[in-house]
């Protein structure tokens, strides 16, 4: 089925519920008003919708061909790309020093939605662009953002990010590339490096390498890791390409999903480089790329939810059997089934829930930039570093559990190719693993996130939660609002256990052992919250006669299904996260194994 950009969901979102209006006012955009969001909204949902979706199908069947040391991107990628860059989709909040338009990063985030919808496996590409984007503007060299970093947001040139090594994955302290001064200012860089996304193509003529390695005299561990730029041809004085650089992928893996997306293994061969930032600092400059990278990827899991859940629901509506329990009528579509409907709102209601956090994040990175002064700034932070980790993991399950309920909409056609539904599942099912795994992520949140300021972003957002709960029962009575109340006390009662059982050392594993409940659970009612108070302005819209109604009374069904459907689970996540490490030692390999 075709694949239809949901444009009023995303810009209800963005605007009633992630609170970009903040944003705007800054004055930090000042070409940005609700006509631009509405115009780049609409020029993505068209584009994707138009260009990118037709692809998805046959690049999935085609994929990626790997032959004689060089790539070739799926049938029509590769024009598709240059339609993309042409259409200015790279600079969409790039800084205009840069070539960029200078818009919000959550408008940049909404936009690529549709991207990641209509086909995830291109989306991959630009995604890497605009990380790399971000980590040159940060830790860049002029003369590097000039030659690059200007090519990166016009789209003339893609971006990479080479981090993984065959023994190294996630422990990335463990990487043995290595990069040996040349003696005029540049570096040889010597590696094999894996899981290289979009790391060769013939989309565009250069790709931009950003890469991990270590200089001769670096110490052991994560702390001495550099940061490297090499490209895949290497560039003259005047800008034009020069030489082939020394590197090269050996091949592509075949995988389970995103087909059409090459992962390469690449193999650096003394290849010429340049180092960005300074020496041995190279992780924490990577981490720029990465953040970047996993919010993007957390609005990819929402993406690739929202595909297959338009095609179930199309599927549903088309697809007759037996008899309907709301009329009666006999021959009735499958949606008329209560479990099937059930499950249908289920999938809406938890894709507009990942909507919502990933792009409250977008709204708080803004905010952390242009907000009017030193403590409002120092508040945003916390709250992007607070929700990024969630963002990734919450709702690139969400992507994974909603494309397998779209898959069971089906029944047994969801497990035939051709209807696309199964292409949905397997493309989803990376998501949770790459840009850091969730349970890396779950470790972030509570190791990282959740104590570097003492706790307190949590406790704001606490505290927000609390304060529109108050309002709640204004538009409904009983198990909505108890619910998200229940939510709230064991969001604030797992805080304070992690925050107490941090103090002590001895406790390590005791947080390590909640921290997947935690973030499931933060998820879940941070999610609510959101509903929540979108169905709150819903209902502010409703009142003043402003809006659909049709649309504005489902926002606030929607947050009533979530509350009975996923904010009951709050108990047994809080739980979870006291259940301790004592548990888990009991689970010796004698015991898992029977």
């Amino acid at each position: 089925m075709t694949y239809r950009a949901p444009l009023r969901e995303i810009a209800f979102t963005l605007k009633s519920v992630a609170g970009l209006d903040q944003a705007l006012a800054t004055g930090a955009f000042p070409d940005c008003d609700d006509d631009v969001v509405g115009a780049v909204l609409e020029a993505a949902g068209q584009f994707s919708q138009d260009v990118l979706a037709p692809l998805n199908r046959p690049g999935d069947q085609a994929g990626a061909h790997y032959a004689n040391g060089a790539v070739t991107a799926a049938p029509g990628f590769a024009d598709a790309y240059r339609q993309f860059a042409a259409g200015g989709w790279l600079g969409l909040a790039a800084p205009v020093h840069a070539g960029g338009q200078g818009l919000p990063k959550a408008l940049e985030l909404a936009a690529y939605e549709t991207v990641h919808a209509a086909n995830m496996a291109f989306g991959l590409c630009p995604m890497l662009s605009l990380a790399a984007i971000e980590a040159l503007e940060e830790h860049g060299t002029e003369a590097q953002k000039a030659t690059y970093l200007t090519r990166l947001v016009s789209g003339e040139w893609t971006g990479a990010m080479v981090l993984t090594e065959p023994h190294a994955g996630s422990d990335l302290g463990a990487l043995t590339a290595t990069a040996v001064p040349d003696g005029d200012g540049t570096y040889a860089l010597t590696g094999q490096k894996i899981f290289i996304t979009w790391g060769d193509h013939d989309a565009t003529d250069n790709i931009v390498h950003l890469v991990l390695a270590r200089l001769p005299d670096a110490p052991p561990g994560p702390k001495g890791i550099s940061l490297f730029l090499a490209p895949k041809f290497l560039v003259k004085p005047d800008g034009t390409l020069g030489d082939r650089n020394a590197f090269r992928p050996v091949g592509v893996e075949h995988k389970l999903g995103i087909h059409a997306s090459p992962t390469c293994v690449m193999s650096y061969e003394g290849a010429t480089a340049e180092l960005v930032g300074r020496p041995n600092e190279g992780l924490s400059h990577m981490f720029v790329m990465m953040n970047a990278a996993r919010l993007a990827v957390g609005m990819e899991g929402v993406g690739i939810a929202e595909r297959a859940y338009q095609a179930a629901l199309a599927y549903a509506l088309d697809r007759r059997q037996g008899r309907s329990a709301f009329t009666g009528q006999a021959g009735a579509p499958i949606f008329d089934h209560p479990d099937v409907r059930r499950m249908l709102g289920v999938m809406k209601a938890r894709i507009a829930a990942a909507r919502a956090i990933c792009l409250s994040c977008g709204v708080a990175a803004d905010l952390a930039r242009h907000a009017p002064d030193e403590e409002a700034r120092r508040h945003w932070k916390g709250r992007e570093d607070l929700l990024t980790p969630i963002a990734k993991a919450w709702s690139t399950d969400v992507g994974v559990e909603v494309a397998s309920m779209g898959v069971q909409v089906h029944g047994g056609m969801g497990f035939i190719e051709e209807t696309g539904a199964a292409q949905h599942y397997r493309d989803a099912r990376i998501a949770p693993i790459y840009e850091g795994t969730n349970g890396i992520q779950a470790m972030d949140l509570v190791g990282r996130k959740l104590g570097q300021d003492g706790g307190a972003s949590a406790r704001a957002i606490i505290s927000e939660m609390k304060a529109d709960l108050a309002r709640l029962p204004r538009l409904y009575a009983g198990k909505p609002v108890e619910r998200l109340k229940a939510g709230i006390e064991a969001v604030e009662d797992a805080t304070l256990w992690l925050l107490d059982a941090k103090a002590d050392p001895s406790r390590a594993a005791d947080v390590l052992a909640g921290a997947d409940a935690y973030l499931r659970l933060m998820g879940d009612v941070i999610g609510g919250w959101l509903l929540a108070r979108g169905a709150l302005e819903a209902w502010a819209e409703l009142d003043a006669g402003q809006g659909d109604p049709t649309f504005l009374e489902g926002r606030i069904a929607l947050y009533e299904l979530y509350a009975a459907n996923v904010l009951g689970h709050a108990s047994s996540r809080l739980a979870a996260v006291g259940q301790g490490g004592v548990l888990l030692q009991r689970l010796t390999p004698e015991v898992l194994a029977g």
